[in-house]
C-alpha cells in the first residue's frame, strides 16, 4: 500500500465519516467498516475484531453523543492515518479525546482507536456506553 492517499480520496472518506458521525447513520458505519478492522476502546482491555463487532460500539457511541454538545475540534491526516479530536460534554464532564483511524486502500476504515481524557470522562463514556450496549442486545 502506497503511503500517500489523493486529496480527493482523503476529502471523501472525511466527509463520508463526517456524515455518518452527524446523522448517526448505522448503515453508513457498516459501509465504511472493513471486515476484518480492529477496535481499541478506551474502557474494553483487547482489541475488538471485526466488522459487526466494531459496528456496534460506534453506533453505542453515537447514540451517547447524539444529544450532547459534541464537536470535531482538530483532524490531522498523513496518509492513510487520521487523528481526529473531539470534545463532549456529558451530564457537566467535559471530554477531551482522540479517534485514530487507519484506512485501507479500498477506503474502508481498518483500525479505529478512541482515546479518553480526563479519568471521569473515561469514567462516564464507560458507564454510559455499557447502557448502550445493554440495550442493543
Amino acid at each position: 500500500m502506497s503511503s500517500q492517499l489523493s486529496e480527493k480520496d482523503r476529502v471523501a472518506r472525511m466527509d463520508a465519516w463526517y456524515h455518518v458521525a452527524k446523522n448517526n447513520d448505522t448503515t453508513g458505519i457498516e459501509n465504511m467498516l472493513a471486515q476484518d478492522v480492529v477496535f481499541h476502546s478506551p474502557v474494553v482491555h483487547t482489541p475488538q475484531r471485526g466488522k459487526k463487532i466494531t459496528a456496534i460500539y460506534l453506533a453505542a457511541a453515537f447514540n451517547v453523543f447524539s444529544n450532547q454538545p459534541f464537536q470535531y475540534v482538530r483532524e490531522v491526516n498523513d496518509g492513510y492515518d487520521t487523528v481526529l479530536e473531539f470534545e463532549v460534554e456529558i451530564d457537566g464532564v467535559h471530554i477531551n479525546g482522540i479517534d485514530m483511524i487507519r484506512w485501507n486502500a479500498a477506503g474502508q476504515i481498518a483500525e479505529f482507536k478512541v482515546m479518553v481524557r480526563p479519568l471521569q470522562g473515561v469514567n462516564m463514556l464507560h458507564k454510559k456506553m455499557q447502557e448502550m450496549l445493554a440495550q442493543a442486545k
